[in-house]
């Protein structure tokens, strides 16, 4: 039976990882909002799932366009809907390496989740769970000791992460990355700047007793991993949902499997 008193939004939630963290989710007992950029594959989606006997509610919410999140946030207010998880799991990893490939990888894997939450936390409870699905190629060994020393810093700031984040699609273009210290992967980027994200906002929300995670399924075979993969679906979807039903009340962490990881 859903319980739905406890409701569960997960991003990018029409395949894959996404789809079996909603499954996952709705045979737990919430209520989960399957969340799709593309509309009729997030109502297949959800057919599908109750063909399964999991329950899970469409809704159209394209993370990198601003009035989607809008609508999608304007509309869980007006049915009176609360949130007590966000999973922010849309994401992307596009072939080759320019500019075009950092700005578009950016705008879904960071700036889609930052928009995402910023939207979306005026209906969450108190004592809520936020995820981050990252990655361990977001581990900060991939950046240059100065950057990592920037990122781990305690004093980051919001706008300093933004304004680092925008500053690597510029150097991108520039042909100055490398010089800067970033990796020539703009996936790679995306997921170090969504953990330091997560350093950023744990404190901010400790007050409300929002706990926020990175979780890191591991190489999981989907569309976006490939076949060659070493874990199904079922098995990191599962380290997504325990990030998601955080009965421990950990925050500010990267975990895989329920056991923190360094960053």
């Amino acid at each position: 039976m859903v319980d739905s008193n406890r409701t569960a939004l997960v991003t990018g939630g029409n395949r894959g990882l996404g789809l079996e963290t909603c499954r996952q989710l709705a045979r737990a007992g919430l209520r989960v909002i399957l969340g799709s950029r593309d509309e009729p594959a997030g109502r297949a989606a959800a057919a599908r799932l109750a063909k399964e006997g999991a329950h899970a509610e469409p809704c159209a919410l394209d993370v990198t366009d601003t009035a989607s999140i809008a609508g999608a946030a304007a509309r869980l207010a007006r049915e009176g809907t609360r949130l007590d998880v966000l999973v922010n799991n849309a994401g992307i990893a596009l072939s080759g390496f320019d500019a075009e490939v950092a700005r578009r990888t950016l705008a879904v894997n960071f700036f889609g989740a930052l928009d995402v939450t910023d939207a979306l936390l005026p209906l969450m409870r108190d004592g809520g769970n936020i995820v981050m699905v990252s990655s361990g190629m977001g581990e900060l060994s991939e950046v240059s000791p100065p950057l990592r020393q920037r990122l781990l810093d305690e004093g980051l700031t919001r706008d300093a992460l933004v304004e680092l984040m925008r500053s690597f699609v510029r150097d991108v273009e520039r042909g100055t990355h490398a010089e800067a210290g970033w990796p020539s992967s703009a996936y790679r980027v995306s997921k170090v700047g969504l953990n330091a994200l997560v350093r950023v906002l744990a404190p901010a929300l400790a007050p409300r007793r929002i706990h926020v995670n990175a979780v890191c399924p591991g190489w999981v075979r989907t569309d976006m991993g490939g076949r060659g993969a070493s874990r199904d679906v079922a098995t990191g979807a599962a380290s997504i949902v325990w990030g998601a039903l955080n009965a421990g009340g950990e925050t500010g962490g990267f975990f895989r499997d329920g056991r923190r990881i360094a960053w």
